[in-house]
């Protein structure tokens, strides 16, 4: 994404050269922040349009039949797997893993900065999940669950919250400069961790496959946004114009 961004920075600051004759070198920056904006605006309210399709019979039937799957899977060793992996996408689970995050980046990179923007992305993740589990209400699946459970269900925080996490996660190591057989198994490792967290929910019966859908597609809007908004700050950030 860095580059193409580049690429596209350059081209709208010769535009704008050609056009204006008072050229401020803040405004391609200024732009393309607004059109960012713009489509995550845009995009999370056809996210909201489409909780619409909540509602309908053919959706409820795909959950239903994918629900009676999952749970026929039950056996003990699947049960102590999965509520594992869903205490894994939980809150002290979180906490764990973003301590070793930030011993690991401090310790190798000596940098805080992807712990910054890691914490960003989870404070950004979590709060919009309460507000749309709110604004949405959609109560849980009417079965038995294995663990406990408080809040509403669409969307799926644990899959929301996973998929932003270990999503900008897998984004952050994808771009390092590390040995590829082990920046190859640790993304296939997070790759498959969120598809389990996910997973879970639907297995222990606290979520509809819709609600773990969801959360994924809202976690990956937050993962694209702001891995969008940090390349453009650190393109702003070397650009001697600016």
């Amino acid at each position: 994404m860095y580059k193409k961004l580049y690429e596209y920075l350059n081209q709208l600051k010769a535009f704008l050269q050609r056009n204006f004759k008072k050229y401020d070198t803040k405004l391609p920056y200024i732009i393309t922040s607004i059109i960012a904006l713009i489509v995550f605006v845009g995009g999370t309210k056809i996210f909201i349009e489409l909780t619409e399709s909540l509602k309908t019979k053919l959706l409820a039937k795909y959950d239903q039949a994918i629900i009676d799957t999952v749970v026929s899977w039950r056996d003990p060793a699947l049960t102590k797997y999965f509520i594992l992996v869903t205490d894994i996408g939980d809150s002290i689970g979180y906490l764990i893993v973003f301590s070793l995050c930030t011993l690991s980046f401090y310790l190798i990179f000596k940098n805080w900065k992807y712990v910054a923007q890691i914490a960003l992305v989870m404070v950004l993740a979590l709060s919009s999940n309460l507000l749309l589990k709110k604004f949405i209400n959609r109560a849980r699946p009417d079965a038995e669950y294995l663990v406990q459970v408080e809040t509403l269900s669409y969307p799926s925080g644990h899959a929301m919250m996973s998929m932003a996490f270990y999503g900008f996660l897998i984004y952050l190591i994808y771009n390092f400069k590390i040995n590829k057989l082990l920046k190859t198994g640790i993304i296939c490792f997070l790759v498959l961790l969120i598809g389990s967290i996910g997973l879970s929910r639907i297995y222990l019966g606290v979520h509809f496959p819709s609600d773990v859908a969801g959360g994924y597609l809202a976690g990956l809007i937050w993962v694209v946004f702001c891995v969008f908004i940090f390349n453009l700050i650190k393109i702003f950030r070397r650009d001697p114009s600016a």
